[in-house]
């Protein structure tokens, strides 16, 4: 086995949504690109507003205004 195997740190279970969120993350700057993901982050963060707008919609445009930040933080850093 290769050392990076063995090195493998383990997430804690209360952290684990936010290390899955950002590897998800690091999957779709790694796929599209650093301008294309900050591009779909601005794009994310635009449509969580125009559904927090609405009361209905504030459950789901909250975790696309985060999703799309840390897109844009992931693709512009």
């Amino acid at each position: 086995m290769t050392e990076e195997h063995t090195n493998k740190k383990h997430v804690p279970w209360i952290l684990w949504p936010f290390w899955a969120i950002w590897k998800l993350v690091v999957g779709i700057v790694a796929g599209t690109g650093r301008l294309v993901a900050a591009i779909l982050g601005l794009v994310f963060m635009v449509v969580g507003v125009l559904l927090t707008a609405t009361i209905i919609g504030a459950i789901v445009g909250v975790p696309f205004i985060i999703f799309g930040l840390l897109l844009m933080v992931r693709g512009l850093f």
